[in-house]
């Protein structure tokens, strides 16, 4: 297949060309990458699908760099590395990051990717196997699995460079080549070559740069929560019996989360296979179908929530470096209660308190690791430079309040 950043991607063999033709995974072809991003940057339009497929062939090169160097890597790790990478966003619902934990509360989307390679496994008779102990983390070698989840992957390296491409936003146009091929493996983890130091640097860069101009942008904040509370009044109008016209696989899902997940202490007893169906079932189209009827209903909060959304009538934001005063939310209260006529149990549809963080590096977790030139290992955050190691390693938070331009 024809990729607008990579060039021809080549299908490697049957089983990964049949697990890319499965409608599990056909559905990314409806799930968009970034959200509501294209509300900000209208070429934001990419979906799941376009980047599990370049993640993937980002992992074919990165296997092929490994072995040259006489990294031992089987046919059956292969294999299984990049089934693992093509589905490692398998479980993302309708709008990626923005709607989950809130369709199947409490559950993320790695642990529904997981179920979902379960029951390709059955389907492919034990194929996945390798693939399942690698996204878990159980495989002996370790690289495989750092090669998956970790501050370098192949999830990174691709969704960095695709985003940045489709936002038009080039300070994210990550090196991904150079990157893979600086990387070795020592002692069973994956380092990256010395000489890549500055190219880590770049990398980590753009990842900071990405966020804040784009992920964590004020107006993709806003949109977000908006979305978040046109699903929480409609699950909150079926629950109390009115009508709400959607698909029926979203009628499912809301239906769903307001009965039998609530009698559940296992959010895997949850993830059953026929709830796992209905959720394949639910895509990006639904959402946005729904919200198109919802901008007529009777209801003024669903319908004024869901108009808002669709014109792109958004909320104002209001940052800040330190949480939001008493007084300034107080304010805005009186305000939306006096121009809307929103009672004060319902207030928090409009009026939305909240936070973002970032930290781009984090010298605790997930550390990088540089292979030296005598053949020994140092983590990247000795090797940098004293003030970049810390600028990229510091968390950033920022409190918001959303409301409507009234």
């Amino acid at each position: 297949m024809n990729d607008p950043i990579y060039g021809f991607i080549t299908i490697p063999n049957t089983f990964i060309f049949n697990l890319i033709e499965h409608p599990y995974f056909q559905r990314l072809r409806r799930i968009n990458q970034m959200g509501v991003s294209y509300l900000v940057y209208p070429g934001a339009q990419h979906t799941r699908f376009h980047h599990a497929i370049g993640a993937m062939h980002l992992m074919q090169q990165a296997i092929y760099v490994l072995k040259l160097k006489g990294v031992k890597i089987t046919k059956k790790e292969q294999n299984g590395l990049l089934a693992a990478i093509l589905l490692h966003d398998i479980g993302h619902g309708p709008f990626s990051h923005a709607l989950e934990g809130l369709l199947l509360p409490s559950v993320s989307h790695e642990q529904i990717s997981l179920v979902y390679m379960e029951l390709l496994n059955k389907e492919f008779k034990g194929k996945l196997d390798t693939c399942i102990q690698i996204f878990k983390g159980e495989h002996p070698k370790k690289f495989l699995y750092e090669l998956i989840s970790s501050q370098l992957d192949m999830d990174r390296l691709d969704y960095l460079k695709r985003d940045s491409f489709y936002t038009g936003v080039a300070e994210g146009n990550v090196n991904s080549e150079r990157l893979i091929k600086m990387l070795n493996v020592v002692n069973g983890e994956l380092v990256v070559e010395q000489k890549g130091i500055y190219s880590i640097e770049q990398f980590l860069l753009s990842r900071r740069m990405m966020y804040w101009q784009v992920y964590l942008h004020k107006t993709n904040i806003v949109a977000e929560n908006i979305l978040v509370k046109i699903m929480q009044r409609a699950s909150y109008l079926i629950k109390i019996g009115a009508n709400i016209p959607c698909s029926r696989a979203l009628k499912e899902i809301l239906q769903l989360k307001n009965s039998t997940y609530n009698t559940l202490g296992n959010p895997s007893e949850f993830l059953s296979q026929k709830r796992m169906e209905q959720f394949s079932d639910l895509d990006d189209f639904d959402i946005i179908s729904a919200i198109k009827e919802w901008k007529n209903h009777s209801d003024f909060i669903l319908r004024e929530l869901s108009r808002r959304f669709i014109y792109r009538d958004l909320f104002k934001i209001k940052m800040s470096k330190t949480p939001i005063t008493n007084e300034l939310k107080k304010q805005k209260a009186r305000k939306i209660q006096k121009k809307l006529g929103v009672s004060k149990q319902d207030l928090h549809y409009f009026l939305i308190e909240d936070q973002i963080s970032n930290q781009v590096y984090n010298k605790k977790t997930q550390k990088i690791k540089l292979l030296n030139k005598n053949d020994t290992w140092s983590y990247f955050s000795h090797q940098s430079d004293p003030f970049q190691g810390q600028f990229l390693s510091k968390k950033v938070i920022k409190y918001f309040l959303c409301y409507p331009k009234i």
